[in-house]
């Protein structure tokens, strides 16, 4: 069985706007998987429904046997341990210092009294200091969020997310606010530590370029359907027209 296998996933708003058309594709522990598509193809709806912010309409999401979709808002929050999350906007705590903002993926390993008073034992001090060394960043540890370049915040979010030690790592345009350069720099840092730790990653692009770069495999959306699947090296012309140029819905 695959670490992710998604079946038939649709999501219709209450307005009528269907986000997600029978989506279905599986992915495997280790994989980097890009995701691409103009924005309002359903990228960001389908991460959401992944880690169980949206409520699927219809189809299924399983993670490692478990089926999100019927978990409940408890079993939800214990599962979201395990889904690690890279936002576009960061989402640290500015006041705090680099390394705390990493310790903070250990939170949801912890009762609500533990992780009120910031307690964390020597083995998560320990891999905190250890994934902000490996993005690069150990020498800012002490450094507050808000006093961090736009890079090294991110590459602290990315150091977050694996001290949870996920099973998933979603990323959802996470170079988005960046130049390229260090579009770059980031992408290489978040696909070098997934690689190492055999986390199955999924990330939300919209450049293309980077895509092809660090991705194992594309999947590319429009309107909410899936219109491609592949390597690298398939990606042609002709499917970038149905990524980026898409109409109207495929006949069945």
């Amino acid at each position: 069985m695959s670490l992710l296998d998604i079946r038939g996933l649709r999501l219709v708003y209450p307005n009528g706007h269907e986000a997600l058309r029978n989506v279905s594709f599986s992915a495997e522990a280790g994989e980097i998987v890009a995701i691409i598509g103009r924005s309002g193809a359903g990228k960001s709806t389908l991460l959401r429904c992944i880690n169980g912010l949206e409520k699927a309409t219809e189809g299924s999401i399983v993670l490692d046997g478990k089926d999100i979709t019927k978990m409940s808002q408890q079993q939800l929050a214990e599962e979201r341990r395990y889904i690690g999350f890279v936002w576009q906007e960061y989402n640290l705590v500015d006041r705090l210092p680099a390394l705390t903002n990493v310790l903070m993926g250990r939170l949801g390993y912890k009762n609500s009294l533990v992780g009120a008073v910031g307690y964390f034992d020597r083995r998560e001090r320990e891999l905190a200091v250890h994934n902000l060394e490996r993005v690069n960043l150990l020498h800012r540890a002490t450094q507050r969020a808000d006093k961090l370049s736009g890079g090294e915040k991110q590459r602290v979010s990315i150091a977050r997310a694996m001290t949870q030690q996920p099973k998933i790592l979603l990323a959802d345009e996470p170079v988005a606010s960046l130049d390229p350069e260090l579009s770059v720099q980031v992408l290489s840092d978040l696909a070098r530590v997934a690689r190492e730790d055999k986390v199955l990653t999924l990330i939300n692009i919209h450049q293309v370029e980077l895509a092809r770069q660090f991705a194992d495999r594309i999947i590319g959306l429009a309107q909410g359907v899936v219109v491609f699947d592949g390597k690298a090296e398939q990606l042609t012309e002709a499917i970038m027209d149905r990524v980026y140029r898409f109409d109207k819905m495929p006949v069945a």
